[in-house]
């Protein structure tokens, strides 16, 4: 077993070469893994976890210790919803095809999703994953503007596809960024200060302005919402409505990227809803089917008339009725048992609780956060503000031994990334807080 190579590491990935606590079953399970699924895999933690299980918040390994999941955002209505389950389970007992027949629950879906966005976004368009949304969408989005040029944010992800790979630098050095890409500093109120959304903004217009001096012309600002990779940026509410404005005063569309923050996880349905800001294109995943993979996008009727004259588009498994049943009960339990609330509510305490822990705990340099989707920053002096990088992967892997579960993100690897299923209680709320100051 041998370490990734430099310029492809993961933040808290797992290192085979240092690892000593693995039972003969763990390191034998590794052991295969690397031979059957090769090299370019990764797994989590100091120590890995085996899993066998899930219910609600909760996971299980397969020596029956539980773990509280304060990271996990795919599955985020809580692991092993009945409701999902049932779904899913009854509607591949009757038909699972593809949309080139006529189904009722695709249209039952979309007409679900869109009464949940701007009634401007008028079109559903179906996939299976984030990256697949989000590819479709940077083709319609050329095809409207004849344009390439993309800018993201400077540690952004977006997917997987060869076109998302190289406009997400999170995935490091050995996967180059593409010649039509410009990044811009993440939104960084706790360094950048108050002028950060003028600053912001600026820096947009700045890169679409260099893209053209090169001959690129403006495609499209692609944002995820709350900044997940970038360290979790929510605040000021607002900021992001400058953004988009320097977008398309560039001729770029504005597509917000809800993959990680969308369905209720900052105690609204959308990020995008904090900052005032109507995209053109919002991409959707991970959280929709609850595990299930179905994805998608809205998106302006007017946007997508050129794209849809010239090329017709079909997704074998996008919008199947499996998945379209998933994704509906995914928006029905977040309703009937009102999640986004819940979320806005548990979150707030969260975020207390931590600004309490902060006042005790000098690592600790700044809190901030939406509903469920948290970064608590570690810092070595909180003057200087120097990234506490060991530090953060020393608290993650005790919080992991402890029987608590998040990660870690930002560009000094230094930023506690807290994102717990949407029905997280106010006890197990309390429980991370326990834990976490324990380990502080």
């Amino acid at each position: 077993m041998t370490s990734p190579p430099r310029g492809m590491a993961m933040i808290n990935a797992f290192d085979p070469s240092a690892a000593t606590a693995l039972s003969p079953r763990e390191r034998a399970m590794v052991e295969r893994r690397q031979r059957l699924l090769g090299p370019a895999y990764r797994l989590f933690y100091e120590n890995p976890l085996h899993l066998v299980r899930g219910e609600g918040a909760w996971l299980y390994d397969a020596e029956g210790r539980r773990y509280l999941d304060c990271y996990n955002n795919v599955a985020s209505l809580g692991h092993a919803h009945p409701r999902v389950v049932e779904a899913i389970a009854a509607q591949a007992a009757r038909l699972n095809t593809h949309t080139r027949y006529l189904h009722e629950t695709v249209l039952d879906l979309a007409e679900a999703l869109l009464a949940t966005l701007p009634p401007a976004l008028g079109h559903v368009m179906f996939t299976c994953t984030g990256s697949e949304a989000n590819d479709l969408a940077l083709r319609i989005a050329r095809a409207h503007t004849g344009g390439e040029g993309i800018v993201v944010t400077s540690l952004a992800y977006h997917g997987v596809t060869a076109s998302l790979a190289e406009l997400s630098p999170s995935l490091g050095e050995g996967v180059p960024l593409g010649r039509h890409v410009a990044t811009v500093p993440a939104p960084d109120a706790y360094r950048g200060g108050p002028d950060m959304p003028a600053r912001f903004a600026a820096s947009i217009a700045a890169a679409f302005a260099d893209l053209a001096r090169h001959g690129i012309r403006p495609c499209a600002l692609l944002v995820d919402t709350m900044f997940t990779s970038d360290g979790v940026f929510p605040d000021p509410a607002g900021f992001l409505a400058e953004a988009a404005a320097a977008a398309r005063a560039a001729g770029a569309l504005f597509i917000a990227d809800e993959v990680q923050p969308g369905f209720g996880r900052t105690g609204r349905m959308w990020g995008f809803e904090r900052h005032g800001a109507e995209p053109d294109i919002v991409t959707m995943g991970k959280p929709m089917g609850n595990g299930h993979p179905v994805a998608g996008l809205a998106i302006h009727p007017e946007l997508l008339e050129r794209f849809g004259s010239r090329a017709r588009y079909f997704n074998t498994f996008g919008g199947n009725p499996v998945s379209a049943a998933a994704a509906l009960a995914v928006l029905e339990v977040l309703r009937d048992e009102a999640l986004p609330a819940n979320a806005a509510t548990i979150g707030a305490h969260l975020l207390d609780g931590l600004r309490s822990l902060a006042a005790r705990h000098e690592l600790l340099g700044d809190i901030r956060g939406a509903g469920l989707s948290i970064g608590a920053e570690l810092v070595r002096d909180r003057a200087t503000k120097e990234p506490a990088t060991a530090e953060t992967t020393r608290v993650v892997n005790a919080l992991r031994e402890r029987g608590v579960l998040i990660s870690a993100s930002g560009p000094g690897a230094n930023i506690l990334k807290i994102r717990p299923p949407l029905c997280l209680s106010r006890e197990q709320a309390d429980l991370f807080l326990d834990t976490l100051d324990a380990v502080l």
